[in-house]
């Protein structure tokens, strides 16, 4: 079992496509599935379902992928252990991220991270936190930038960003605009909009919600910000959401209310990191960056 068979697996895992995958890795498609072909032969077993339309990761499929990612990812820390020894941050360094973290400008602390090393590629990846987490503990990240994260789920390093409230947002001429707070006993048989359940803000929402004992109904499900504020806007649902989103362009005309009650929901955004031993020179050159402060 080869390196390079196992960076074909895991390419075509992640895109369940083999044009793609080959694509991606500017490889013959020819090629990679012969790679393929020959690491099934080797492990005795298919790795994918595969049909005219669409390629699925069979059950052997999923446990090699958990330890494929593990190994590249350390193979990737030994490479650049030894550039690191050599003064030279080579490589790859891949970041995760929750949209519209708060406490830090990623833009900004990447585009001061490129300038300080040049040499090192920057992959950025924008997913839920759950699939964040995942990502770091398995390898595939180096480091993520996430959203209420508890000790129960990572066990590793968590390092805050910011801490802030969650408000209720909805539309001018919704019936809780006209106060500036609102208790939980008044919005249950309200339609709510929120964001898919791996992203921050939902769990967070999901939490406050199940803590008060207050069932809701999410009758529209979104994957971003904007797509949230403008069905807020037009009145088809309130939202739970972190108080820096009442601030955004987008949001301009809305009314935040506060929630009021024993419950008070807030949203917590954190830096996930790996164990210290295992931590790429590339992730500990960003965080020293995040500790500076000059990008918050």
């Amino acid at each position: 079992m080869e390196l390079r068979q196992l960076e074909h697996f895991v390419a075509v895992a992640e895109e369940q496509h083999f044009t793609r995958a080959a694509e991606r890795l500017a490889v013959s498609q020819s090629g990679l599935s012969a790679s393929v072909r020959a690491l099934e032969q080797e492990l005795r077993t298919p790795l994918f379902s595969r049909t005219t339309r669409s390629v699925r990761l069979t059950e052997a499929g999923r446990a090699l992928l958990v330890e494929a990612e593990r190994t590249l990812a350390g193979a990737r820390a030994a490479k650049d252990a030894v550039d690191a020894v050599r003064g030279l941050l080579r490589g790859t360094l891949s970041v995760g991220v929750e949209q519209c973290v708060a406490g830090v400008s990623l833009p900004r602390l990447l585009a001061a991270f490129h300038r300080a090393h040049p040499h090192l590629e920057i992959r950025l990846r924008q997913e839920g936190t759950t699939s964040l987490v995942d990502g770091v503990a398995g390898g595939r990240l180096d480091i993520a930038f996430a959203a209420t994260v508890s000790s129960v789920e990572w066990r590793g390093e968590l390092v805050p960003l910011a801490r802030e409230p969650m408000v209720l947002l909805c539309a001018p001429g919704h019936r809780l605009a006209a106060t500036d707070r609102v208790g939980w006993d008044e919005l249950p048989g309200e339609p709510f909009i929120d964001f898919h359940p791996d992203w921050g803000p939902r769990r967070a929402a999901d939490e406050a919600f199940a803590t008060a004992r207050v069932r809701r109904t999410v009758a529209l499900e979104v994957n971003d910000v904007h797509s949230l504020l403008e069905l807020v806007q037009e009145g088809l649902g309130i939202a739970v959401v972190p108080h820096h989103f009442s601030r955004k362009p987008e949001a301009r005309g809305l009314v935040a209310v506060r929630l009021d009650g024993p419950v008070q929901p807030y949203y917590e955004s954190v830096v996930v990191l790996p164990d210290a031993r295992t931590m790429s020179p590339g992730a500990r050159a960003l965080m020293a960056l995040v500790r500076e402060g000059t990008v918050r």
